[in-house]
């Protein structure tokens, strides 16, 4: 088959704040979560910041990001997906009054996209809640937090109400409940807090959205302002009916966030789900009503397929990027043991889109791998043959998704530039286009080189895709 993309379709790349730019304490920028999570997600909180947390620093994209853009203007892209820091806007998280630094400095990376054509797609909360509201409020456990998210989106809406057309609110939502200090900034350990706990923060996420979402349309009506999600694709192991329930339960962990902001209200099956938990969600009398400010398209994270299974003791489990489940006997790994599946990106597409019929976005994909720099010719570079096979098996697929009917916005490759991974704080698990020259020990020159990858997808874009080949 012909792949075909729309020839308005945002080809591109995203990044987040807490992973690239570094910078952390600079122009009144104040902690975020992140500056106290040094070994990512599955390691130890410290008290403070400390040397070996190599986000602290990033790639230094805070004072690199001019010649960061200029090489993503080079490949071609039509959009750049970026996280603003909120505690480089309001330091604390609960402040009246904002950091004017910050917002210039946002003011320099949109007005720079902006220079070379490429729309700015500004993810608000991407896993870095300011440290501050960790501490004293418990992160999202807080209603309290709904209001200081409020004024935060306010202030960065009238200040780029101009410049940026495409919003996401929280990054990965439903992370919440797997990791709720990373997804929802509570300081509490996991392990002392109850479903009541977890989900109610989530409740305060899912107003804090819908508030954004109507605050959107109000300062800039012409704004798309989508719901962003970690999209997991569940099948079930076999054919046994138990595990078919399994797998349908599974993909109401997911679904439960996204019927929410799509279609603004608590689906049904939460009613069984919350009376099994022994929750119930503590409600304000005007929050069904927020709620009813629905997002405009669905956007989502696919790295990965996982079994489901009613028994999962009698199965081999898999590894993956925030969840994981049975391993799949069908499936390759990544190096960290993702299971590769790009047939899946077309399922969940057409399970999305069958669902809501709203427009997509696929806002990551990509491969972790350990990068090798090498020379050739004289010029230094990556010869990443497997990062290229990886993305253009999962574009092809994107392709017959759209010609299933589905209607995609745009695409960008997670991590278009090396960063520090959100998983496990690495450097060595490299995503990127661009090899930066930084190591796990925090050695290296921070310069940049183009991969053999970064030829490719130029010659992706420059070509709308034509060039993808299905093998």
């Amino acid at each position: 088959m012909a792949i075909k993309f729309n020839d308005d379709f945002l080809w591109g790349g995203a990044i987040a704040a807490n992973q690239c730019e570094g910078a952390y304490l600079e122009d009144g920028k104040g902690l975020s979560i992140q500056d106290i999570m040094p070994n990512g997600v599955v390691g130890d909180i410290s008290d403070e910041p400390i040397e070996e947390n190599l986000k602290l620093i990033g790639i230094d994209f805070y004072h690199r990001y001019k010649e960061d853009i200029k090489l993503f203007a080079e490949m071609g892209f039509k959009t750049l997906r970026f996280s603003i820091a909120w505690s480089r806007i309001f330091p604390k998280g609960d402040e009246q009054e904002p950091n004017e630094l910050g917002l210039k400095f946002y003011d320099s990376v949109i007005d720079e996209c902006l220079k070379y054509g490429i729309e700015p797609l500004v993810t608000l909360s991407h896993y870095e809640t300011p440290l501050h509201l960790a501490k004293t409020y418990d992160g999202w456990r807080s209603r309290k937090l709904i209001g200081f998210f409020e004024n935060y989106c306010r202030v960065v809406f009238e200040r780029y109400k101009d410049k940026v057309k495409y919003w996401l609110t929280f990054n990965e939502i439903n992370a919440v409940i797997h990791f709720p200090l990373m997804g929802a900034g509570i300081y509490t350990p996991k392990s002392k807090l109850t479903k009541q706990d977890v989900y109610q923060a989530a409740h305060h996420e899912l107003v804090a959205s819908a508030l954004a979402v109507k605050l959107a349309h109000e300062i800039m009506p012409e704004a798309k302002v989508g719901c962003m999600v970690l999209g997991v694709v569940n099948y079930p192991m076999t054919p046994n009916p138990d595990d078919m329930i399994a797998s349908m339960e599974r993909d109401r962990d997911l679904m439960f966030f996204t019927d929410v902001q799509v279609r603004g209200k608590y689906p049904r099956y939460t009613k069984k789900l919350f009376r099994d938990l022994g929750v119930e969600i503590q409600m304000e009398p005007d929050d069904e009503e927020i709620l009813k400010n629905t997002v405009d398209f669905i956007s989502f994270s696919y790295y990965m397929s996982k079994c489901t299974a009613k028994d999962v003791s009698k199965y081999e489990r898999g590894r993956g990027n925030l969840t994981s489940g049975v391993k799949n006997p069908y499936l390759k790994e990544s190096e960290w043991g993702w299971q590769i599946d790009p047939q899946g990106l077309r399922y969940i597409c057409n399970y999305f889109y069958d669902r809501y019929e709203k427009p997509l976005f696929i806002v990551e994909n990509g491969l972790g791998a350990i990068d090798e720099l090498v020379e050739v010719n004289g010029i230094k570079t990556v010869i990443d043959d497997y990062r290229i096979k990886y993305l253009n098996d999962h574009l092809v697929e994107l392709g017959k998704a759209i010609d299933d009917g589905v209607e995609v916005m745009g695409y960008t490759s997670w991590g278009c530039i090396d960063l520090v991974s959100a998983s496990t704080a690495e450097l060595k698990k490299r995503y990127g286009f661009i090899y930066v020259d930084r190591n796990n020990d925090g050695t290296g020159s921070l310069e940049r080189y183009k991969k053999k990858s970064f030829y490719w997808y130029k010659e992706v874009i420059e070509t709308n895709g034509k060039i993808l080949k299905e093998e």
